[in-house]
């Protein structure tokens, strides 16, 4: 391997390391097609909005096509999960065998070290009131924070906003867990009840040996990353990071690498792919990991790409849920979608082309976009007339 590769042998590198090059499964993907995906990513960030379909739920369809929810929907309920959920990237669900990796977090974040400054300040005001919630799921779990909300606990009333926040803290911490979900709705219990007892007998790691193996499965799920890309996967501190990339590369698992247009030193991990094509087609999801980190989308893909929910509709750019749309080694193209399901219609509010896209872009995007609306269960799709596209995909309605 060359001390310096190309911007495209990056990209390839990266889509690789994330399995867009395994091959999509003949029949229905089944649960050894979920674990692949899964050694790829290592997570798959959890969000709530559900315009579409929940962002958790997408990194699957990406890779393998249409899959059955329950898929992985049982891997994180059944007594033989293969998934827990945790705080990674952002909450997300984490392969069990992940979960000694994490206690170091969950040992901070219970002396108030590694979550949020408002609900860490809150914990140790309310010390009493979170036992008090304890003991409630220990005694009744699984069980839902709105359970409490407005009954009497033995030191008064439990409001929303208070059994709400010690839910979330012994969640930090790692006292709770979720065992299953309703609708979005988490239900707790205890980790002892929830977890294969497998797991929870491996022993726990050094929080520096546990910072150096999430380094390993960060860069493999990359292929190629600066150190800051390598930090934010699992969302350690520069503190934890001090060293430990040293070692790695020490040992040969990480070479130094210039890539090109990159203003900063890259790893390449030693068993990364460096596949000469990648003949994906995939609509990605804003949380998918190929796009999560947006300044790495952006060198990887010269790709601008921020999500505008939370923008008021006057002032988006393009759009209120808007879906990058991968075609080959490249970022083609974008779409806003969301899926009417009381109307049964896959909504194409807008897609905008980027300025490479290759021709058959369109036709390729309806495909994909017939191919979800499929898996959605909706009976058609409806594309808003155009207007102004910048370079116009409207002709997916007919192609």
């Amino acid at each position: 391997m060359k001390e310096k590769i190309s911007l495209a042998t990056a990209r390839r590198i990266a889509l690789a390391a994330q399995g867009f090059t395994d091959p999509r499964p003949a029949g229905t993907p089944d649960r050894r097609h979920f674990a692949r995906v899964l050694s790829r990513t290592g997570l798959l960030q959890i969000d709530s909005v559900s315009a579409v379909v929940r962002a958790h739920y997408m990194p699957l369809y990406s890779r393998l096509g249409p899959y059955p929810f329950a898929l992985l929907d049982n891997a994180a309920v059944t007594r033989k999960r293969t998934v827990f959920e945790y705080w990674a990237h952002e909450a997300s669900f984490l392969p069990v065998q992940t979960y000694p990796l994490m206690r170091w977090r969950m040992q901070r974040a219970e002396r108030g070290d590694e979550m949020y400054l408002g609900l860490a300040k809150w914990g140790r005001e309310h010390a009493a009131y979170i036992e008090e919630i304890y003991r409630e799921v220990a005694e009744r779990g699984p069980i839902a924070a709105s359970a409490l909300e407005g009954q009497k606990g033995s030191g008064g009333w439990w409001g929303w906003s208070h059994a709400k926040h010690a839910f979330e803290w012994l969640f930090w911490a790692g006292r709770i867990t979720t065992a299953h979900r309703r609708g979005f709705e988490r239900f707790y219990d205890l980790p002892e009840r929830v977890l294969p007892r497998a797991i929870l007998d491996l022993p726990v790691p050094s929080a520096e040996d546990a910072h150096r193996e999430l380094l390993r499965i960060s860069a493999r799920a990359h292929g190629v990353a600066t150190a800051s890309d390598l930090r934010d996967y699992f969302r350690l501190s520069p503190a934890d990071m001090k060293g430990r990339l040293e070692e790695l590369v020490e040992t040969g698992e990480l070479v130094p690498m210039r890539v090109e247009g990159w203003n900063k030193p890259a790893y390449l991990h030693k068993e990364a792919r460096i596949p000469r094509k990648i003949e994906a087609r995939a609509l990605l999801a804003p949380f998918d990991p190929v796009v999560f980190e947006r300044s790495r989308t952006e060198r990887l893909f010269d790709f601008h790409y921020r999500i505008e929910i939370y923008t008021p509709a006057e002032k988006r750019q393009y759009g209120y849920y808007v879906l990058p749309f991968l075609l080959g080694d490249r970022i083609v193209a974008r779409v806003d979608l969301k899926a009417d399901r009381p109307a049964s219609v896959l909504r194409v509010h807008a897609a905008y082309a980027e300025p490479s896209a290759p021709p058959e872009t369109a036709a390729q995007l309806f495909q994909e976009l017939t191919q979800m609306q499929r898996w959605l269960g909706l009976e058609r799709i409806e594309v808003t007339p155009a207007g102004d596209l910048g370079q116009p995909l409207a002709d997916i309605a007919v192609s």
